[in-house]
């Protein structure tokens, strides 16, 4: 391999993780550690599987499939649910939970530590103001601002967090303790589910056709070589988010002895760099995740945006950033904690499916592309994970759960649309092959 393309590979390796490291992906690693406790090591293992496992294997499936945007990869199953299944993960996350999850999360770090006899709601609302104004204007104008900002702030801020985590390595803040009810069993499990709330599985089939074009343009022009070099690319992405977040996973584990039991991972790093640097090192984290959040905010408004407008292009571009920003500023103003609790029941939902599209698109050769084989597999995936997200959402139907339980491994840990998965894959290749067989 030439020292260019060596290069080149190791550029787009960086770039996929500066994409996928918003400043909202740092809340949760700590909030893990924290409530794992002694079995933080099986519950990180599980949030590293699903929070970095499986989005650069999303990113890999374009340069596998061949494919060139996420509604024709889902329009495998059907066009329609092609358009369907694209339209929802745009809405997840941009608007409804991604995008305004990037105000709150700057809130949190950046503004609310400093705020103890203010009104935080209103605080909140005020900075909702500025911060989607901002965000909008940026997001309508088409110049390379935003971009030199991301260069700038991502080391940045990995570093302001490299210091953060030697200073707890060589100074902790106390011992690990005993690990919060949800984790005393299956931490693995619930680290697994934990790494949906990241959302980079979602966003790895949006950043995925980004990656795809930076490796064209820089010279590669086999299929072959086009998906060795996105498999190393992705795997320097991975190496990186895997050490931030165990790194960051740790501190929330030794910190509770330091700063207490906090509600939410912003809460952890805010109180945690108060305590190892005094009012310098908030407000410098401060400072850098907000600018983080605003330049992920802004780049969430345009991807839908241009989404949304190539669907409906009787919708001018700037009309539907406008339609994107308010309804982000809205939801914003409910609070983190309320963003994050809303977004588990869909998450549960969405995930699943998401997991099963990108399995189907990686055997689509071995069961040469069956319609019927996407759509069953989907079908049963669908059906199970439904009633995971309404149990998510605290809807709990005691029969078909106590039916699920009993027939479904796994369905206790929210995994038990595996099995249905693969029975719906296996019906499909059967009545794939009895058609094209009748056929003949």
């Amino acid at each position: 391999m030439s020292s260019r393309n060596t290069t080149s590979i190791i550029t787009v390796g960086f770039m996929l993780f500066a994409l996928f490291f918003g400043a909202g992906n740092l809340i949760f690693p700590p909030q893990l550690g924290q409530a794992a406790g002694e079995n933080l090591l099986s519950a990180n293992l599980g949030f590293i599987f699903t929070g970095v496992g499986l989005p650069v294997l999303a990113v890999s499936t374009f340069a596998f499939s061949g494919k060139t945007n996420l509604q024709s990869l889902a329009g495998q199953v059907h066009p329609l649910y092609g358009i369907i299944f694209t339209t929802v993960l745009y809405l997840t996350i941009g608007p409804l939970f991604a995008l305004p999850r990037t105000n709150t999360v700057a809130f949190e770090i950046g503004i609310a530590p400093f705020l103890e006899n203010t009104s935080s709601s209103f605080a909140l609302f005020i900075y909702t103001v500025i911060f989607f104004g901002v965000s909008l204007y940026f997001s309508l104008q088409s110049n390379k601002l935003i971009d030199i900002i991301g260069k700038i702030l991502t080391p940045l801020l990995l570093i302001v967090i490299a210091v953060l985590i030697v200073a707890a390595i060589f100074h902790p803040m106390g011992a690990i303790q005993a690990p919060t009810d949800a984790y005393t069993v299956n931490s693995f499990f619930k680290g697994f589910q934990e790494g949906y709330l990241t959302m980079d599985l979602l966003a790895g089939f949006v950043f995925g056709i980004i990656v795809i074009n930076v490796i064209k343009d820089s010279g590669t022009v086999s299929n072959n070589h086009l998906l060795k070099s996105t498999i190393k690319a992705v795997l320097i992405a991975a190496i990186l988010l895997a050490v931030v977040y165990s790194s960051l996973a740790y501190l929330g584990a030794i910190s509770v002895e330091g700063i207490g039991q906090m509600k939410n991972g912003g809460l952890i790093l805010a109180a945690a760099s108060q305590y190892y640097f005094g009012s310098y090192g908030k407000i410098i984290l401060g400072l850098i995740v907000v600018a983080a959040c605003l330049t992920t905010s802004i780049g969430l408004i345009t991807s839908c945006a241009s989404y949304f407008h190539q669907i409906v292009p009787k919708i001018a571009y700037h009309k539907w950033a406008i339609i994107f920003t308010l309804l982000g500023a809205v939801i914003s103003n409910f609070g983190l904690d309320t963003i994050i609790a809303f977004s588990v029941p869909v998450l549960s939902m969405l995930y699943p499916m998401a997991i099963c599209l990108m399995v189907l698109t990686f055997l689509h050769p071995l069961f040469k592309g069956k319609k019927e084989v996407y759509q069953i597999s989907i079908l049963f995936t669908f059906i199970v994970a439904l009633f995971d997200g309404l149990n998510a959402a605290g809807v709990k139907i005691t029969a078909v759960n106590d039916f699920f339980t009993a027939v479904l491994p796994l369905y206790n840990v929210g995994l038990g649309w595996v099995v249905p998965a693969l029975l719906g894959g296996i019906s499909g290749i059967l009545i794939g092959s009895f058609k094209h067989s009748k056929n003949n």
